[in-house]
């Protein structure tokens, strides 16, 4: 008697997800269309869904709820991660002014540029899921600056509407403290936007002046996007440039290798003196996520390479577990990309001089002499959660 209960339960539950599948179905394409971006077809958009022009190797799954179910399936499988790592917050300075440059990795792809009087601010994140109401990854380091403790902000960049690099009540409340100009690719605008958040959405190759000599360039990466269940590619990815004095800066948001050209791209609009480079997320199980969704770190130096071997901090590992591979990465590394990420796993916040932070930018040509440095600036145990970045004003 039990047992039939429960199974018209079920039945009755089913008809239910079934009937809530048919209204979901009829109800979001409209919603869409009002939501996301709708303009002239281009190279990369068709008119309602952009897409890489280099095309994608292994794409993502067609739909949300597939999506969903390849990561159930593939949790199992994965290495364990901590459920928390101690870190100690820092305290920015409230400006740093000329040439001067100070970096702040806050985590995942959150990173605080102060430079030229401007504080700059990308994909900030300091919710403690990534995910819609409260589910997703957890976040297992908390930020490297309290979001109290920021300096007021003048720029934010916004790559693409994933919620571990769009998160609505940070921007929210950024937004009400210090009044940034916000700047994302097509159509996170208006996701941004339903925040009651302005936002100035810009396509790949636009750009907008924050004062004379000192642009934010939209520039292209390899990606995808998705917010909802029905909305994949409904807006765009990017990098950024921002030009400035003395050397420009490169954040490439989340991105794969795509066809390889896109880091050319960015260097041609100017000498990169410093770039913000994903490294993690980049181990998946066939058929879990797209394979060339994410770089890794021999990728990220080849993406180095290309900017023209700037100053770099590694970004986008150690803070939500996104991907199958190990909370510590540095046995997965090549020996090339040791002094990368190999030896700085994540639990307390260090400052880096400029001296001190050549660890991507000698792997290629002094491997091993970085990788000794590396170990002996990030003792066993470090973080860089919160980690330092300061580029002086002559880098040599």
């Amino acid at each position: 008697m039990r047992i039939a209960t429960m199974a018209k339960a079920l039945v009755g539950l089913l008809l239910w997800i079934v009937v809530a599948l048919c209204l979901f179905l009829t109800l979001v394409p409209p919603f869409l269309d009002r939501t996301y971006y709708r303009g002239p077809e281009t190279a990369h958009f068709d008119g309602a869904r952009f897409a890489n022009p280099d095309g994608d190797s292994a794409p993502v799954p067609a739909t949300g709820f597939a999506f969903l179910v390849q990561r159930f399936l593939s949790m199992t499988q994965q290495p364990p991660w901590p459920a928390s790592v101690p870190v100690t917050p820092g305290l920015p300075p409230a400006r740093v002014d000329g040439q001067a440059m100070k970096v702040t990795w806050i985590g995942h792809a959150s990173v605080l540029i102060q430079s030229q009087g401007l504080n700059i601010l990308t994909d900030p994140v300091w919710s403690d899921v990534a995910g819609p109401l409260g589910i997703g990854p957890k976040r297992v380091a908390a930020p490297g600056v309290r979001l109290a403790d920021l300096p007021r902000i003048d720029l934010i960049v916004v790559s693409h509407n994933h919620y571990d690099h769009l998160d609505l009540a940070t921007l929210k409340t950024i937004w009400q403290r210090d009044r940034p100009l916000i700047v994302t690719g097509l159509g996170n605008d208006s996701v941004i936007g339903q925040a009651g958040v302005p936002a100035r959405g810009l396509d790949w190759g636009q750009r907008l002046t924050l004062r004379p000599g000192i642009d934010v360039v939209v520039t292209r990466n390899h990606h995808w996007s998705s917010r909802w269940f029905a909305d994949r590619n409904r807006a765009l990815w990017s990098s950024f440039v921002v030009t400035l004095p003395g050397g420009n800066l490169f954040f490439a948001g989340d991105t794969g290798w795509g066809d390889g050209k896109w880091p050319a791209e960015a260097a041609a609009l100017g000498p990169v003196r410093f770039a913000a480079l994903p490294i993690g997320a980049f181990r998946f199980k066939p058929g879990q996520m797209a394979a060339d969704a994410h770089i890794g770190p021999r990728d990220a130096i080849r993406v180095w390479d290309g900017l023209g071997r700037p100053w770099a901090l590694p970004i986008h590992w150690g803070t939500f577990r996104l991907s199958w591979e190990a909370y510590r990465t540095r046995r997965t590394c090549s020996r090339r990309c040791s002094a990368v990420a190999g030896p700085v796993p994540i639990a307390s916040s260090i400052m880096l001089s400029a001296a001190a932070s050549t660890c991507l930018r000698s792997a290629c040509h002094h491997r091993r002499r970085a990788t000794r440095a590396s170990r002996r600036a990030v003792p066993r145990g470090a973080s860089t959660a919160s980690a330092e970045v300061e580029t002086l004003r002559n880098r040599s």
